[in-house]
């Protein structure tokens, strides 16, 4: 009788479960974890964009010298994000700065970001097949010294038959500011200080090329991945297609 009447026990540390104040401090920590592996997780998938499109870039940079080789020529830009067809002619230097011609070229048309890759190409090289004599490539790449200044990467500021500068120019505007969308939105600029992402943006001639930046300084906020055709190259290719002499 008294078994039956005894109050049981208080429980152990170990039987008992957890308190509020305990399971708060656990989910605490938790989050703390998880906050801190999604930081790395963000940049890691930074990463994986950044070679993933640096990747789209270089098969179309092969893809022009190839089409190129064919041709006698280099494509001219297409000007409708549906369709992906080379324009017919360009009637000047602003006329052949648009967007990849993907679907002449069999290539992909977007960056890891979902927008449209832009490509410039002098028109001489474009509107017909070249030559070696009077065929004058007059786009240029420039970067930012450790002062700010502008400097060429790819180019010079006169381009002649004898001194010559690029035949063609494509890049991504990358993750952050200006594009367009796979379905033909334009996206907005997001920003006054960008000059640098603004001068790729409008060219038609001249575009920078620089490491990524987040700085309002020295030509301003940059994600821009740029790649090139180089002249040396684009002739090399020809003579062994049998395209030059």
């Amino acid at each position: 009788m008294d078994r039956l009447n005894a109050v049981p026990p208080a429980p152990t540390f170990q039987e008992r479960g957890f308190t509020l104040t305990e399971m708060a401090v656990v989910l605490v920590i938790v989050a703390l974890l998880i906050g801190g592996m999604i930081l790395p997780m963000s940049a890691q998938q930074d990463v994986r964009s950044v070679s993933e499109t640096e990747a789209n870039l270089k098969n179309i940079q092969d893809a022009l010298l190839g089409f190129a080789a064919v041709n006698g020529r280099l494509p001219r830009p297409a000007t409708f994000a549906t369709s992906g067809v080379e324009i017919g002619s360009c009637a000047d230097d602003a006329a052949c700065s648009g967007l990849i011609p993907w679907a002449t070229l069999g290539v992909g048309k977007v960056d890891a970001w979902g927008k449209l890759i832009r490509y410039s190409v002098t028109p001489a090289f474009a509107n017909a097949p070249f030559n070696l004599t009077s065929s004058v490539a007059n786009r240029t790449v420039q970067t930012r010294d450790a002062s700010g200044n502008a400097v060429y990467l790819a180019g010079q500021a006169s381009c002649t038959a004898t001194s010559q500068c690029i035949p063609a120019v494509i890049f991504s505007h990358g993750k952050f500011r200006l594009g367009t969308t796979d379905g033909g939105q334009t996206l907005a600029d997001g920003s006054s200080t960008n000059t640098d992402e603004d001068a790729n943006n409008s060219g038609p001639t001249n575009y920078f090329n620089r490491t990524a930046s987040s700085a309002t300084t020295g030509g301003g906020e940059f994600d821009d991945i740029v790649v090139w055709v180089p002249y040396s190259i684009l002739i090399n290719r020809m003579i062994s297609a049998g395209r030059l002499p």
